[in-house]
């Protein structure tokens, strides 16, 4: 099968994924007064999966020659390199938007944001390692839920403000 098919079918699957997500999450009852603690939780499993990513990285340096003297990763390490720094723009990315998700479409979706974001992590590094266009399913899955999620919090401040 060709790449871009490979990669367009894990971008159809990772579009709906997010959706499932976004639904589990809205089937999730938490008060809004856990809304604290929830966003502090909701940010642990992609934390864990973060720690387990820079601690292969540091791994594979040390046993290296060329990385453990400062040259830029090769092969697998470059991978993981790759993953690694895509990982945390997303993360950044979730702790801009998923605050306000928390807010106004439930606190329950953060929580479900946040494990489906640290599954999608795994099998993002996962196919990554099997082959480059394996890794379109767990880019999309951890990026279009929170894009997903974003425009639904655009589209309640559209309608409360429209209403008011």
């Amino acid at each position: 099968m060709p790449k871009r098919a490979v990669i367009l079918i894990g971008m159809l699957a990772g579009a709906l994924w997010a959706c499932g997500v976004l639904w589990v999450g809205r089937q999730i009852p938490v008060p809004i007064a856990m809304i604290q603690p929830v966003l502090m939780g909701a940010v642990f499993a992609p934390g864990l999966v973060l720690s387990m990513m820079i601690a292969r990285l540091a791994q594979r340096r040390f046993f290296d020659d060329r990385s453990i003297n400062g040259e830029p990763p090769q092969g697998a390490a470059a991978v993981d390199q790759a993953v690694l720094t895509n990982t945390v723009e997303q993360i950044i990315l979730a702790l801009c938007i998923w605050p306000l998700v928390g807010f106004f479409v439930g606190a329950g979706t953060v929580l479900a944001l946040g494990l489906a974001f640290a599954v999608a992590r795994l099998v993002f590094w996962v196919g990554y390692h099997l082959s480059p266009a394996l890794r379109a399913f767990g880019f999309a899955a951890s990026f279009y839920p929170t894009v997903f999620a974003a425009l639904l919090v655009v589209w309640r401040l559209a309608s409360t403000l429209g209403g008011a």
